[in-house]
C-alpha cells in the first residue's frame, strides 16, 4: 500500500481536540496525527499520515466529528513520495537531555554528558523516541521518585519501551511493560536489549493490565501510563484495583485542559494529586500527573 496524507483546516481553539480525537481512533492502526500553524494566531492544518486504506481515515474523521459535536470538515488526500519515512524521522531525531537521562538514537555520534544515564531509542514502527512533552514529563517525574517506593512497577502502553527502560536503568531492578500493539512489544524488547537491560525488562502483548503476566503481579507500587486521556479514563478502575494503598500512578498523554476531568475521575477511585509537570510540544501544552492512592483504613 502507498503512503499518503489526509489534511484539513481547523480553527486554533479546536486543533487540540481534533488531534486528541483522531489519535484515539487512528494511532493503533499505525497512522500519525500532527498539525502545523498556518498563520500566527490563525487556523491550523491537521494532517494524518499513514498507509491506506483511505476508508479508515474517512471513518475516523466522521466519527471524531460526531464525538466532538462538530460538522465534518472538508478534507483532502494526497499520495506522498515513496521514501523511507521511518529513516527520515530517525535522521531528524537529535540527542537531548531530560532529567538524568541522555536520550539518543543509535546513529548519534556525540558522547553522553558525564554522569548521565544514556537511553538509546530507535522507535522504528512504534511510538516513543522521547521527544514529545508527554514522555519528557514522565522521565522528569520518574527521576524524582524514591527507589524504595518503586519495587513493583509496570509501564502500560509501553510503545518503544523508553519509560520501562528508563526505570530499569534508574533503579536497576525488573520492570514490566505491556502494549496492545504486538509490533510495539517486539520493538520494546529490541530497545531494552540495545540498552543493556534486556534481562530486567519484560514486555507482553496486553490490553491495559489484562494479560496474565501483568494482572498476576498486582498490587503495584507504581503504574506508568503515557497514552491518551480517553484510555486513561477507561483504565481508572483497573488501575485503582491494581495499585497498593499508598502506591502511585504516573499519567500522561493528556492536554492541560483535560487534566481537571481526569483528576476528578481518579479522585473518585481514591487517588489524590501529588505533583505535575506541564510541557509544550507542537504548540500545545501537555500535563503529566503523579497521583497517590489513599492508604487503607
Amino acid at each position: 500500500m502507498s503512503i499518503g496524507q489526509a489534511s484539513f483546516v481547523s480553527p486554533a481553539h479546536l486543533r487540540a481536540a481534533w488531534e486528541d480525537a483522531l489519535e484515539e481512533r487512528l494511532v493503533e492502526a499505525g497512522f500519525v496525527v500532527c498539525s502545523r500553524e498556518m498563520s500566527r494566531d490563525g487556523p491550523w492544518m491537521i494532517e494524518i499520515v499513514g498507509e491506506e486504506p483511505y476508508a479508515k481515515i474517512a471513518a475516523a474523521i466522521e466519527d471524531a466529528a460526531q464525538a466532538l459535536g462538530l460538522e465534518e470538515p472538508t478534507w483532502q488526500w494526497q499520495a506522498l513520495p515513496d521514501r523511507d519515512w521511518v529513516a527520515e524521522n530517525q535522521r531528524s531525531f537529535q540527542p537531548f537531555a531530560v532529567g538524568p537521562f541522555w536520550v539518543h538514537p543509535s546513529h548519534a555520534s556525540e558522547p553522553p554528558p558525564p554522569g548521565s544515564l544514556p537511553l538509546r531509542i530507535d522507535a522504528g514502527l512504534a511510538f516513543g523516541t522521547g521527544t514529545h512533552a508527554t514522555t519528557r514529563g514522565c522521565l522528569e517525574l520518574l527521576a524524582t521518585l524514591d527507589p524504595a517506593t518503586t519495587a513493583n512497577v509496570v509501564d502500560v502502553g509501553c510503545g518503544s519501551g523508553i519509560l520501562a527502560i528508563a526505570m530499569a536503568k534508574l533503579w536497576q531492578r525488573p520492570v514490566l511493560g505491556g502494549d496492545n500493539d504486538a509490533q510495539a512489544v517486539e520493538v520494546a524488547k529490541e530497545n531494552a536489549t540495545l540498552n543493556g537491560v534486556g534481562g530486567l525488562c519484560h514486555f507482553v502483548h496486553s490490553v491495559g493490565l489484562g494479560a496474565a503476566g501483568l494482572a498476576g503481579r498486582a498490587r503495584y507500587d507504581l503504574i506508568v501510563a503515557n497514552i491518551l486521556a480517553g484510555p486513561l479514563t477507561e483504565l481508572s478502575e483497573s488501575f485503582a484495583s491494581a495499585v497498593r494503598p499508598g502506591g502511585r500512578v504516573l499519567l500522561s498523554g493528556l492536554l492541560v485542559e483535560q487534566a481537571g476531568h481526569l483528576l476528578a475521575v481518579y479522585g473518585r477511585r481514591g487517588f489524590a494529586f501529588e505533583r505535575r509537570i506541564d510541557l509544550e510540544s507542537h504548540g500545545a501544552w501537555w500535563r503529566t500527573l503523579l497521583l497517590q492512592r489513599g492508604e487503607a483504613r
